[in-house]
């Protein structure tokens, strides 16, 4: 694996990142809408209200336009994985691409199995059938979703692999410790709840728009009610499911957690930032430049997040690249020493296939067990300076903490909605419903800076500490990657612009049959 270019590590990010970011306007509504529509058929059947069936099928189309999309943009986003990241896939191809797999075979084919009966079958089949159909279609939704998060996780956290230097691939060796990995389960239930308080934000903010309009009253107080008492209990499980991966972060990416926390020196019973603002002047980690202007701390949270302990020394930036602080496997290496050790798992690779190739197994048998020895950081030997451990502060730093109170305010916002729900109050409460109205751009915001933390907080390590970015890289022209990313931000664009459309048509058109 040959270092690339920087233009084209860099375009190549920024076609992948694009193109989630667009798949992920769509994802969360599949995910929250799906079970609200079914929550609403689920009381159809159990009460025989037409209003409760009329209400399902408004969602239910919503529902459809948004997921037509979403799947077309998931396909172009994994092929990039061949054109793009093709040493990545070939590295990890075997590991990764079992959940993809799986994906693909099962969560997939049990979509479109249910989907035409969910869509189709309302008096073709009998009323459980077709609520069994719209569940396992959401099911379905939710499964692929598993899949997608597993194989990420994996990136973030990889378990249960084990290299071979004959093929000179990661295999795996351990289905279960991958699926069943923590970052996984968490990763799994905190972006999936995620998505439940976007449907829940979206069906909230319509009925309101339909109060204001004072149009389809009754609908609109059903569905407000739903999605309120749906967005508030999904937004707690958010915040709980955040704690955990608070605490993933800061067990396996201290260097992600130092970033969303703008630390640079390390402390003991460090505080948790609640608001701040980075100080601009600060260029390096070795500076004596204050990294914030001003902060508002709450007292040893960090610490008790990040290690269930008030007391717990919290690593800044400039500890994880010096290394000398303890920790659960012992005294931390600095990056100088992790990269001695990382181009030595580099060398001692070079030194096995030409020992395989003259047939000496001594010697060949001596290079595998130094390559073993020294794989854990086999990927820094691919990085030139201590620098690139660190990822783009401000960026991480920012949406974390812009994340987190959006988090806040959809927790408020969800307890006053379903408060004057239960009263009787919401229809003539103007000013919150232009509240939840508007706060429909509010949800997708929130989901993307997730993401941005996820992933600008791991840079630059495809797979953390095993394999960089620029080691990641297809062997293709800058340029072509440039043509092919301004063509699919015309294309994503004019699908989003087109699914913005039709929802709005069938938005005003109301729930009618």
């Amino acid at each position: 694996m040959e270092l690339m270019d920087v233009s084209l590590v860099d375009w190549s990010r920024a076609q992948f990142a694009m193109t989630a970011m667009y798949h992920w306007l769509f994802v969360p509504l599949t995910l929250g809408l799906g079970v609200i529509m079914s929550v609403m058929e689920s009381l159809y059947l159990k009460t025989g209200d037409e209003a409760w069936k009329k209400a399902t099928k408004f969602w239910m189309t919503l529902f459809g336009v948004n997921f037509a999309i979403g799947v077309a943009t998931g396909i172009i986003l994994e092929f990039q994985f061949g054109t793009n990241w093709s040493n990545y896939s070939w590295f990890v191809g075997d590991i990764f691409g079992a959940p993809l797999a799986i994906e693909g075979i099962l969560a997939f084919f049990m979509e479109a199995t249910f989907i035409s009966i969910m869509f189709f079958g309302w008096n073709k089949v009998s009323k459980k059938f077709h609520l069994a159909s719209t569940w396992l279609t959401v099911i379905g939704a939710t499964l692929s979703a598993l899949w997608i998060l597993v194989a990420n996780a994996w990136m973030q956290y990889p378990v249960g692999m084990e290299f071979n230097p004959d093929t000179v691939r990661n295999e795996m060796i351990d289905f279960w410790s991958i699926l069943l990995s923590p970052v996984a389960l968490n990763k799994f239930f905190h972006t999936v709840l995620s998505g439940w308080v976007m449907g829940a934000l979206f069906v909230t903010g319509v009925s309101a728009w339909f109060l204001l309009k004072k149009q389809h009253i009754d609908f609109a107080l059903k569905s407000m009610k739903v999605g309120a008492v749906f967005g508030i209990v999904a937004s707690l499980l958010v915040a709980f499911t955040g704690d955990g991966s608070a605490y993933n972060v800061t067990q396996r990416q201290p260097m992600k957690l130092a970033a969303m926390e703008g630390l640079y020196e390390g402390k003991a019973g460090a505080g948790l930032v609640a608001f701040g603002i980075l100080n601009p002047d600060k260029k390096t980690y070795n500076d004596s430049v204050n990294p914030y202007i001003f902060k508002v701390e709450i007292p040893y949270m960090l610490s008790m997040l990040g290690y269930r302990d008030m007391n717990a020394f919290v690593p800044g930036i400039k500890n994880i690249l010096d290394g000398g602080y303890q920790t659960s496997n012992g005294t931390a290496l600095s990056f100088a020493e992790k990269q001695m050790r990382g181009k030595a798992a580099i060398q001692s690779l070079s030194d096995y296939q030409l020992a395989v190739t003259a047939k000496d197994t001594a010697a060949s048998t001596l290079h595998k067990a130094q390559l073993k020895e020294n794989y854990p950081q086999f990927g820094y030997g691919y990085l030139d300076k201590a620098e690139q451990l660190i990822p783009n502060v401000s960026t991480v730093f920012y949406s974390f903490h812009v994340m987190v109170m959006l988090g806040l305010y959809f927790i408020a916002l969800f307890a006053v909605l379903l408060f004057l729900s239960y009263r009787n109050e919401i229809e003539n409460a103007k000013w919150l419903q232009r509240m939840a109205l508007w706060s429909i751009p509010l949800g997708y915001i929130a989901g993307q800076l997730g993401w941005v933390v996820a992933e600008v907080g791991r840079q630059p390590w495809a797979i953390q500490d095993v394999l960089p970015l620029q080691a990641s890289i297809s062997s293709i022209s800058s340029q072509s990657v440039q043509i092919t990313f301004i063509l699919f931000l015309i294309l994503f664009s004019a699908l989003l612009l087109a699914e913005i459309k039709i929802m709005l048509n069938q938005i005003k058109k109301g729930p009618v049959e």
